[in-house]
């Protein structure tokens, strides 16, 4: 049955990001063909101001508790996330672990096509340069050469979100999984399935040849009592009680160099998923086991709450102060109109707001380094 609390979460998350996308971001995009930098530079951060509203929603309304425990995140630092996909809203749950350990608005997410599509969130998502794949290979590696080439160009710090699963940890995906291992003599897993390690190895060595890569952050993360597996889990109110995160930091320097080393590398870490959730759920589901104990954060927990705080109260005003300013002037009206028909005529016709500010690059630097790479 649908719940009032799953009612009010993504009702609110998509006001916030469909009014903040007309009136936040709207206003910016025409930055984007006078000064690259500026438009990059303000949008990740009205960006990340929206990425602290499910966290706000999900701990202070919700409950919800996050215990993060392994090596510390070095704020600011550039770095490649690997994290097993155990639901579908793994990605969203993570800003939770971020807003304590380093800056939301570093990061970029590796996500399906479709959602670029998505009235409010797909929009916030194309103006935050996310990258948006097909989960083919030969489709996505153009693209994937562009966007972080692009990165690099402009030495835009990220830490980029990778799900080397492909997918969310479902029955079917796990037989479909081990009909796999089997065919190629690797070991079943329960907890997680394999991963596919070509788009991985290929992020890590663009963004080393272009000197934008600190580390690899190979996250696990585990839900020791319920497990909301989709979003109409959280539609029916079925919010996690208890996150964990388990964080292992990979110095750049640590890595291997070669491509087949680098596979072979991401492998055995999820093996060691394997058995460290193994040992997580027939255990006393914590991962203290590890010996390692819960990290202490870059922020303070008041900060943490003043900023959770803070932000329910300004997208509480902000999306109501927009119904009311759309209500009482034509003029307002008329502008939220021709946004929407704009976002959605900008994505059908060019692909998307981050494919425009790739050909704005290019536009601007007569003689694209990203080109120049791709022709090597």
């Amino acid at each position: 049955m649908v719940s009032w609390k799953g009612i009010y979460f993504i009702l609110f998350l998509f006001a916030g990001s469909f009014f903040g996308s007309i009136f936040m971001l709207g206003p910016i995009i025409p930055l984007m063909f006078i000064n690259l930098s500026w438009y990059r530079w303000i949008s990740s951060r009205l960006v990340a101001m929206w990425l602290t509203l499910p966290v706000a929603l999900l701990e202070t309304m919700f409950g919800v508790k996050v215990v993060i425990t392994g090596d510390a995140f070095v704020p600011g630092e550039r770095s490649v996330i690997i994290m097993n996909h155990r639901t579908r809203v793994d990605w969203m749950f993570l800003w939770n672990c971020l807003m304590r350990y380093s800056y939301l608005r570093l990061e970029k997410i590796c996500l399906k096509s479709s959602l670029k599509s998505v009235p409010g969130f797909g929009w916030a998502m194309q103006v935050a340069a996310f990258i948006f794949i097909h989960r083919k290979w030969k489709d996505d590696k153009s693209h994937f050469e562009d966007m972080i080439d692009y990165f690099c160009d402009i030495h835009e710090p990220l830490q980029l979100l990778i799900f080397p699963e492909g997918t969310d940890l479902t029955e079917s995906n796990k037989t479909r999984s081990n009909d796999f291992a089997e065919k190629n003599g690797l070991q079943k897993y329960e907890y997680v399935l394999h991963p596919r390690t070509t788009g991985f190895t290929f992020v890590v060595d663009r963004l080393r040849e272009g000197n934008n890569l600190d580390a690899v952050h190979d996250i696990t993360v585990a839900y020791p009592y319920n497990i909301p597996q989709t979003e109409k889990h959280l539609l029916l109110g079925d919010f996690p009680k208890e996150i964990h995160f388990h964080v292992h930091r990979y110095p750049v320097n640590t890595l291997p160099t070669s491509k087949e080393d680098l596979q072979l590398w991401c492998h055995k870490r999820w093996e060691e998923k394997e058995e460290r959730l193994r040992s997580f759920y027939q255990g006393e589901k914590s991962f203290h086991f590890t010996g390692q104990s819960t990290v202490p954060p870059c922020k303070s927990e008041l900060r943490v709450l003043v900023v959770k705080l803070l932000s329910i109260l300004y997208w509480t005003l902000f999306c109501s102060a927009m119904c009311l300013l759309i209500y009482w002037y034509s003029l307002v009206w008329w502008y939220f109109l021709i946004s929407i028909v704009l976002f959605v005529l900008q994505e059908r016709i060019f692909g998307g707001l981050e494919i425009i500010e790739l050909a704005c690059y290019r536009f601007f630097h007569k003689h694209p380094h990203l080109n120049s790479k791709k022709n090597k």
